[in-house]
């Protein structure tokens, strides 16, 4: 027995489009194609579609479901990769439910006639920067920061953040001062910086890994350089490039 596209779609639930561009990736091929141009389907791509939905549902990439049907053991394949996916939904519903939280306390805010601000204690410690901390110092750097930071009190947030705030506000006050990066107020301020970045668990420096410390401090240089958040934060543009120098000076890179 053979189905066309549009009767096996019909069976499957799902749109010809879908089927057609299945079979342009090379994940579900027809067993043949007529004369006529039309796609026919036997059992065994029958077979292959049910276990391609069964894998959609779950939310996993077709290139993934690609390589769980294709590989020589199926059975063993199929499951490391749903665990791998399965790890990683959780991680998704970890920052899913930070968001949440997030929106509890400002409409909760909003509900009390409060103007809430969103900002780090509302986005979290690094929300805004999770794509960015994940791919240079990877997810558990990220998850040890954010377990750090919503273990503290709202006062103890507060401080913290207020603690911040000064430390960039000092680079912006030595910029202006017409120090060098080099100068000894720079180079001062830089060494606080980094006993800064030493309170934060996750970070190479909280764990005294001085060749890593020094590989994160040229990142993060380079995200106080591009992005321009951080120039707000610091003040201005130029002092957030004059502490990057200062940093980068501190950390033995010279330019």
């Amino acid at each position: 027995m053979e189905w066309t596209v549009h009767e096996l779609a019909e069976r499957a639930g799902i749109s010809g489009r879908a089927l057609r561009h299945y079979h342009r990736i090379g994940l579900l091929e027809p067993d043949r194609v007529g004369s006529n141009g039309y796609r026919y389907y036997g059992p065994d791509a029958v077979a292959r579609l049910q276990r391609i939905l069964l894998l959609r549902a779950t939310g996993m990439p077709l290139a993934e479901i690609a390589a769980v049907l294709d590989a020589p053991v199926d059975e063993d394949a199929e499951i490391e990769a749903l665990e791998v996916h399965l790890d990683q939904l959780g991680r998704e519903r970890e920052g899913l439910e930070r968001r949440i939280q997030a929106v509890e306390h400002t409409l909760a805010m909003r509900r009390q006639g409060r103007q809430p601000r969103m900002d780090v204690m509302l986005d979290g410690f690094n929300d805004r920067y999770e794509d960015e901390v994940v791919e240079r110092w990877g997810r558990e750097a990220f998850e040890a920061a954010n377990r750090w930071w919503h273990g503290k009190s709202v006062d103890q947030q507060k401080a913290w953040k207020r603690d911040a705030e000064d430390l960039l506000a000092r680079w912006r006050e030595i910029h202006d001062a017409g120090h060098a990066p080099d100068s000894a107020p720079a180079q001062e301020h830089a060494a606080r910086h980094l006993m800064w970045f030493a309170e934060i668990p996750g970070t190479p420096t909280h764990a005294g890994d001085t060749e890593r410390s020094a590989a994160m401090v040229r990142g993060m240089a380079e995200m106080y350089e591009s992005n321009p958040d951080f120039h707000q934060s610091f003040g201005s543009r130029g002092a957030a490039h004059y502490a990057a120098a200062a940093l980068r000076l501190h950390v033995g890179e010279r330019r």
